[in-house]
């Protein structure tokens, strides 16, 4: 049985399976410009974030419908539990879909078939988080909060996804502010590729309450100090900085100089079809290259499970920290 944890980095879109694709392809009519899976697959070999972003949305033409949107989260949903994840929050990025004409209902409704039944069906609780893809405009960002109201009583937060550089999180600052008012949690990416102050700027300015990556903030020790005192969560991707070339090889990841920092880490998967690993595979990677010992290991599911939205639901959190706290190595 592995160790319980929450996933709180986790594209929905980034699960998609080579095998999984095709068969939505054959589906949906959709044709891939890949012979097989073994090819598709070979194509995962990405030299920065935007390589991997041009693959990442053009296979996200094979999902059409509902039951694509639903059948994605399952397969995500089973490989999660099965690596012991006991609660995931899972963004998913509307703006690439209704660029192809897919509505969000059909988004929403689709997904809300496997999570609104995953505890239930997989034993994991579920929240829904919408990422604005930050190499758009403000514009469209807020056109796509407003298309998203109907479905609010599913979507507990927003967040901000894709290409970094060049986009500092400032540019969304109106849509964060009319998020806040709606009631959503707000999360972002920042200090991925881009800068620390982007991480800086990102809790000023959108009044962020937590970090998704985060790694470059231990290039600034001013920051590192605000992170620790307000403790302030990181949602870090071992395998997908490692992937993504963001850190050379996984024995040199600073995960366990953050933690000795005394930040909030939390071990997470990001888009794990396309990073080599689901979330217990990356517990598993930062066990045996970076020799954690088994309190460090518990110390990162305890904070995934701290740092989750479950405020509503306290009980819950408590019930999941117990858990954690019986584990047995």
């Amino acid at each position: 049985m592995p160790l319980p944890k929450a996933e709180l980095h986790l594209h929905i879109e980034g699960t998609l399976e080579p095998e999984l694709a095709f068969e939505l392809a054959a589906r949906n009519g959709v044709e891939l410009p890949y012979a097989d899976t073994e090819a598709l697959r070979e194509a995962y070999r990405f030299e920065d974030l935007q390589s991997f972003l041009n693959l990442y949305y053009e296979l996200m033409a094979v999902l059409r419908t509902e039951r694509d949107f639903e059948d994605l989260a399952d397969a995500y949903l089973a490989r999660a539990a099965a690596q012991g994840v006991r609660h995931a929050e899972i963004f998913f990025d509307p703006q690439a879909h209704l660029a192809r004409g897919i509505g969000m209902g059909t988004v929403v409704e689709g997904l809300w078939r496997a999570l609104g039944d995953s505890e239930a069906t997989h034993g994991v609780s579920t929240r829904l988080i919408l990422c604005f893809l930050r190499d758009e405009s403000a514009e469209s960002a807020l056109e796509t909060l407003d298309a998203a109201k109907p479905y609010l009583d599913r979507i507990t937060g927003i967040g901000l996804d894709s290409a970094e550089v060049g986009h500092p999180p400032a540019k969304f600052r109106e849509v964060y502010e009319a998020a806040a008012a709606l009631g959503l949690r707000r999360v972002a990416h920042a200090g991925e590729e881009g800068p620390p102050e982007y991480i800086t700027e990102a809790l000023d300015v959108l009044g962020i309450e937590r970090v998704d990556h985060g790694l470059r903030c231990m290039e600034d020790a001013a920051l590192v100090e605000r992170l620790v005192r307000e403790r302030i969560p990181l949602t870090l991707c071992p395998l997908s900085n490692v992937r993504l070339r963001t850190v050379d090889v996984l024995a040199g990841h600073p995960l366990p100089a953050m933690l000795d920092a005394g930040l909030v880490c939390t071990v997470n998967s990001d888009d794990p079809a396309y990073f080599g690993g689901y979330a217990g595979d990356n517990f598993d990677a930062v066990r045996s290259e970076l020799g954690l010992d088994e309190e460090r290991l518990r110390e990162l599911a305890r904070n995934s499970f701290v740092a989750s939205f479950l405020e509503d639901d306290e009980k819950l959190r408590a019930r999941y920290l117990a858990e954690v706290d019986a584990y047995r190595f």
